[in-house]
């Protein structure tokens, strides 16, 4: 298998789909503009291919931008939408929460809005607190929206094709620091399943549930834990909503102690939706209290020193797991 970064992975995903359905196309700030940021590599020769009809350029307005996606999609186009960091969807709230996210169940399924926003997640160095926010369960607890956040180019590429081709609004989420990230992707159509997760370790003395950024940090302290004869599971949710319940409750049947890890702001992170779950479904399996270990309730700093004491690290999960088995 070809080994390509996250960005190059997500991009054949799109052109792949753009060649396959001519109702596919993406619209967004700096599109054509491979200097225009980090993410635009994602773009680059989309539109030369596709011409400037199918890779639109906007203003900067996300609002605009939502706005005219959700329109298109409903008159049975596919728009691929990118607010390029999540931080700037608040500014598409209103179309995405009170239009996109509702629109079929309001006409009884006789309308159906088949958009992709495309979101980056994540803290990145000096990016600071209006670039760097993980806010996936704003949208995960929007009725309507489907929530993807894959960790690998592999998931990219075929979570974002698959994203397409659903008849509902999806959020795809990619972490800004994955971008460069390289990994092995199937050659040829590739597709992965929207609400499956994967199983990236096998273990049998607790299990580590994560997503995005996150889940290859997990797999890495897993390794680490192993070293000192600690066996831990990981699971890579791969999508928030629909998730992998079965999957998850599955394992921690098996190894009794579970630990969620996310980068987001842990109150009322997406770990306690999977923390109640587990907890209620296997209370009396549980040979420890569910742990869950996420980022400090407060903005995400620009100075350097003062944003590693606020990022969710390698070093956090393999000491949260070193309590958890030994409990």
């Amino acid at each position: 298998m070809p080994e390509l970064t996250f960005a190059d992975a997500v991009r054949d995903a799109l052109a792949e789909e753009m060649r396959r359905d001519k109702t596919v196309w993406a619209l967004g700030e700096d599109l054509t503009t491979a200097a225009g940021s980090t993410s635009a590599t994602q773009y680059v020769g989309l539109v030369e291919e596709f011409g400037a009809r199918r890779v639109v350029n906007t203003p900067i307005s996300e609002n605009t931008i939502m706005g005219a996606a959700v329109g298109a999609a409903v008159a049975g186009t596919r728009p691929v939408a990118d607010l390029r960091a999540v931080d700037f969807g608040m500014c598409a709230v209103d179309e995405l929460v009170n239009q996109a996210a509702k629109i079929r169940y309001m006409f009884g399924g006789q309308a159906r809005v088949p958009l992709v926003v495309r979101q980056a997640i994540g803290v990145r160095r000096g990016l600071a607190a209006q670039h760097c926010q993980s806010n996936e369960t704003w949208w995960v607890h929007t009725p309507g929206l489907v929530v993807i956040t894959p960790a690998t180019p592999a998931d990219g590429k075929g979570l974002l094709k698959a994203a397409i081709r659903c008849d509902d609004p999806v959020v795809f989420m990619e972490h800004k620091e994955l971008w460069g990230e390289k990994g092995e992707v199937p050659d040829g159509e590739h597709l992965v399943e929207i609400g499956k997760a994967a199983v990236t370790r096998e273990g049998r003395d607790l299990t580590i549930v994560s997503w995005s950024k996150m889940a290859l940090l997990a797999r890495e302290a897993a390794d680490t834990l192993a070293g000192e004869g600690i066996e831990a599971e990981v699971i890579d949710l791969r999508t928030l909503w629909p998730w992998d319940s079965e999957a998850v409750l599955a394992s921690v049947a098996r190894t009794g102690r579970l630990l969620v890890a996310h980068e987001s702001v842990q109150a009322a992170g997406f770990g306690a939706e999977v923390a109640a779950t587990v907890s209620e479904a296997l209370h009396h399996q549980l040979k420890a209290p569910v742990k869950r270990l996420g980022a400090p309730r407060v903005p995400i700093p620009y100075a350097r020193p003062l944003e590693d004491q606020v990022r969710v690290t390698g070093a956090h999960i393999v000491a949260a797991a070193r309590v958890l088995a030994s409990a």
